[in-house]
């Protein structure tokens, strides 16, 4: 205790000084965790995906559509216990700032598939009998004020005209990972408006999901599905959930490269603003060094005096950053809605953000303590006033 309250009283004895230093502190431990939860918000959507699950797409591109008709080739593959579909929508709601997925299912197979999305049993049979019915995500819900019952007017892009929804339920996400930004309806309504305005283009699927029975058995049951297709007008590329999500990520790594970069960069600066601060602070208390040595006082003693007044300081701006990053977090996540599905300052974000703190604390008292270790006395008595 007798320590504690010395290196306290040390580390404050410029005040000024030493606010400043846990300043610059607090606001790069904060920017550090901000961009560390914007780099596991790019990756949640891989995180929250399953591992039961395949995603069978068209293997020339996403753009292109299946056929309606694979459902029931794909149900007679070994290992597949169950299969659905969804076409992206791409709506808009109100004005294009307002963006979040719009998905165009058939709503038995693909609630089924998804037992992460909790509905209410009346809400979800309610969805289940309404053709123009739709469901969406709490956070969603949340972020509109919508209500069960409340008509969701959405602008097509894709596909032309006003499109108008009632909302028939709201789900909730099973735990944290689970996205709850997203718009389903039925895909059946969507297929029959098309077949209204066009004679083609109505019997066509974005991509298959299909739930199996093993996942250690993915790539052997991909293989079957692909063979299944193959030299067809539509040969089909099979993949995992993750690795489907996995190659929306790769498209944007250049940003998340740098994102990571910045956050290491933030704390580098830091690190040499702390440097100063304790060179600075070895400096004047050359004296007072030279004088415990004279005393009988070891080098490590002063070793110790450095090292625990910068953790002291770091540990201190580290702790109240730590604290400032998740309500820092909470209003960025509200401000940017449903760009980041989900949104959360992870354990291991807050455990670097800690681990951040020490390493600049240690490495910032490195070199003046390993120079007032070896100080000469009489040198040092000299500045004695």
């Amino acid at each position: 205790m007798f320590i504690f309250r010395l290196l306290l009283k040390n580390a404050f004895r410029h005040k000024l000084r030493t606010l400043l230093t846990m300043v610059g502190l607090v606001v790069a431990i904060c920017a550090f965790g901000l961009l560390r939860t914007i780099i596991d918000a790019w990756y949640a959507g891989v995180e929250g995906t399953s591992s039961t699950r395949l995603i069978t797409r068209n293997a020339i591109s996403l753009t292109f559509p299946l056929p309606l008709n694979y459902a029931e080739r794909l149900k007679t593959v070994d290992g597949v216990t169950g299969i659905s579909w969804s076409n992206w929508f791409g709506g808009i709601y109100i004005t294009e700032r307002n963006f979040f997925p719009q998905f165009a299912v058939e709503p038995a197979s693909y609630l089924a598939l998804y037992p992460e999305y909790v509905l209410k049993d009346e809400e979800k049979k309610a969805f289940l009998l309404d053709r123009q019915g739709a469901v969406v995500g709490r956070k969603l819900a949340n972020q509109y004020g919508w209500k069960i019952g409340d008509q969701i007017p959405i602008r097509g892009t894709i596909f032309p005209g006003t499109w108008n929804f009632t909302l028939r339920g709201i789900w909730d996400g099973i735990d944290a990972k689970t996205d709850e930004s997203q718009l389903l309806f039925h895909w059946q309504f969507l297929a029959e408006s098309v077949r209204k305005r066009a004679a083609k283009g109505a019997d066509y699927v974005g991509v298959y999901v299909v739930r199996i029975n093993e996942p250690n058995n993915a790539p052997i049951i991909s293989e079957r599905i692909d063979a299944q297709f193959k030299n067809s007008l539509a040969e089909t590329l099979t993949e995992t959930e993750k690795a489907f999500q996995l190659g929306f990520v790769s498209m944007s790594e250049a940003i998340l490269v740098a994102v990571n970069a910045v956050s290491i960069v933030i704390v580098v600066i830091i690190m040499a603003v702390m440097a100063n601060t304790m060179t600075m602070t070895a400096r004047e208390r050359l004296a007072e060094y030279a004088t415990l040595k004279a005393l009988g006082f070891s080098p490590s003693f002063v070793v110790k005096l450095l090292f625990g007044e910068s953790l002291v300081i770091a540990l201190l701006g580290g702790g109240l950053g730590l604290l400032l990053t998740i309500p820092i977090a909470n209003t960025f996540a509200k401000a940017v809605g449903t760009l980041f599905p989900v949104f959360m300052v992870s354990d291991l974000t807050m455990l670097l953000q800690l681990l951040a703190s020490v390493v600049v604390g240690v490495v910032a008292a490195a070199w003046p303590a390993w120079k007032m270790s070896r100080i000469d006395i009489v040198n040092g008595l000299r500045h004695v006033a």
